[in-house]
């Protein structure tokens, strides 16, 4: 009887002590998902705040936009009322430079009576004179400017190939036209009004020459067009053709190490040659080691080489050059074509320090220029880029000679 009593004892306290340890777990759980709960609440809470100021901020930025957009449209309208002032004011300047047509270089007897210099005595000895006059045209009849800016641009159209070449022989209105970087064939027109106004690229007239130029490096001047023409060898002959006679009237051989192209962005153009106040200029590479653009002045009755530089202008990256008062501008780009700048000058007088020399860069167009022809009458530049026929106008000031 003792034991049964024992026996009940024990499981009373047994079932006792499970009841209180599950009711201890159970307030436990209960706790928890209690805790749990009011973290999904504090979350719903931030998720809410979040949602609402996402939403302000979707508000806030669609005014901003709405009012970038307006600022855009009246910032455009007024763009275009500026664009129209410009075509205006490019049309007023072109009809004023038609009537009053500048010259890039005053001569002689002009500078004279500008400096008052003509005040020679009537009692010198003739002897006298003439040596002094000597001495003082020669004094005044060097060209004495250096570029300073771009004034205007006019893209006249686009026609033919990426890459070519045009020009105006600064002693008539008749304009030239190299179509790609090789052929026989010469585009004649009778003015840049009659090009601009031509379909495609028949022109007026066809010149076909005795043998085939290479590359966009050729150049008109006082009636003759001088151009490159490559042999199967590394040799380069620049050919004087006489437009008038319409024959070659004198062919000389430019030895070359190499057939090096003096502009790495333009491979096609073996040598460059240009024409300013002071003659004709043949710019090329004298070989393929060679990192600088070389320079010599020609004698354009002769084609005999006077003089030879290293211009110290880098080849790499360079598109094109030419050549005013006997300085000359090298013009760089990117391969990946961006804008057109004026990076290197050289004068053959050493009068234009680095100082003085202009860092220019050219309105952004389509690529790279393919060639730049300088045209002294006019003190313009006729340029190709990628297919554009573009002039730009120039502005001069004088060099500082010290």
């Amino acid at each position: 009887m003792k034991t049964l009593l024992l026996l009940l004892v024990s499981a009373a306290w047994t079932l006792t002590g499970a009841q209180l340890y599950y009711q201890g777990l159970m307030d436990y759980l209960e706790n928890r998902l209690l805790a749990i709960e009011d973290r999904m609440q504090l979350w719903h809470d931030e998720s809410h705040r979040y949602h609402t100021e996402m939403l302000d901020f979707k508000k806030l930025t669609a005014e901003v936009m709405e009012g970038l957009k307006s600022d855009h449209s009246s910032l455009f309208k007024d763009l275009e009322g500026a664009a129209v002032r410009v075509n205006r004011v490019e049309r007023e300047m072109d009809y004023v430079e038609a009537q009053t047509a500048p010259r890039a270089c005053a001569n002689g007897a002009d500078k004279v009576v500008e400096q008052d210099a003509w005040g020679l005595e009537e009692s010198r000895g003739e002897e006298e004179e003439d040596e002094e006059w000597e001495e003082l045209h020669s004094r005044v009849s060097d060209c004495v400017e250096i570029l300073s800016g771009i004034r205007s641009v006019k893209i006249m159209k686009r026609v033919g190939s990426p890459k070519g070449m045009w020009t105006r022989d600064p002693r008539s209105s008749k304009v030239y036209v190299f179509n790609g970087t090789s052929g026989d064939a010469v585009l004649q027109f009778s003015s840049v009004r009659d090009f601009s106004r031509s379909v495609g690229v028949g022109g007026s007239g066809t010149i076909r020459l005795p043998s085939e130029w290479s590359g966009p490096g050729s150049a008109v001047y006082n009636g003759y067009l001088y151009y490159i023409k490559q042999d199967a060898g590394a040799d380069v002959h620049v050919v004087k053709y006489d437009l008038l006679s319409g024959s070659v009237s004198d062919s000389a051989m430019f030895p070359l190490e190499s057939q090096a192209s003096v502009y790495s962005l333009n491979p096609e153009t073996v040598a460059d040659l240009a024409a300013d106040d002071e003659g004709l200029w043949l710019l090329y590479a004298s070989g393929d080691s060679e990192p600088n653009i070389s320079l010599a002045k020609m004698d354009a009755a002769t084609l005999d080489i006077e003089q030879i530089w290293d211009t110290r202008c880098p080849r790499e990256n360079a598109e094109a050059a030419f050549v005013v008062c006997g300085t000359v501008y090298v013009v760089y780009n990117t391969r990946l074509a961006s804008r057109s700048r004026v990076q290197c000058v050289f004068d053959v007088n050493d009068v234009v320090i680095s100082e003085e020399a202009p860092l220019l860069y050219f309105p952004r167009r389509y690529g790279a220029h393919a060639s730049l022809k300088y045209n002294p009458e006019e003190r313009q530049l006729y340029g190709w880029d990628d297919g554009y026929q573009i002039i730009y106008r120039l502005t001069m000031k004088r060099k500082l000679l010290g």
